[in-house]
């Protein structure tokens, strides 16, 4: 009975890769790596197809900003999207992404912590107009951008 249990703890530690020390008991595998970032989600960039055709159009990015207020984007990401119970989308770096195509696919299909899917409620074209907004941002092409100090 005892060889049993030798060679089940044997077997056990082969496939998992360890192997008992001199004495027989089983060391601790090593933690396994880590990395601060998980993939992004979204596309890697903007496929073909894919491209914003609002990105330079002044009025479509001012569109963009009436529908960020009209759905009430400030409620979460505050006043001129500078933050609030939500991520500040006037940042740089993004979790998820800032290109054209990764912010388009978070607002389509949402996000873990509290990001919403808007896909039910906009069309590709207002999700195209609202990323132009929130690509305008921190740029000269802003609407109503905040005051300077």
């Amino acid at each position: 009975m005892k060889a049993l249990l030798v060679m089940a703890l044997l077997l056990v530690l082969s496939s998992c890769g360890g192997t008992p020390p001199q004495g027989g008991v089983a060391a601790a595998a090593p933690p396994p790596e880590i990395t601060a970032i998980g993939p992004i989600p979204g596309p890697e960039g903007d496929p073909n197809g894919a491209a914003n055709p609002y990105a330079s159009d002044r009025t479509a990015i001012g569109e963009g900003r009436r529908l960020f207020v009209s759905f009430n984007c400030s409620g979460c990401h505050g006043g001129r999207a500078g933050g609030g119970m939500a991520p500040s989308l006037r940042d740089e770096d993004w979790i998820y992404g800032n290109r054209d195509a990764q912010i388009f696919s978070s607002i389509v299909e949402g996000r873990a912590q509290g990001m919403p899917s808007w896909h039910k409620q906009l069309t590709a074209e207002q999700t195209w107009k609202l990323v132009a907004y929130i690509k305008s941002l921190r740029t000269r092409n802003e609407p109503q951008a905040p005051p300077t100090e």
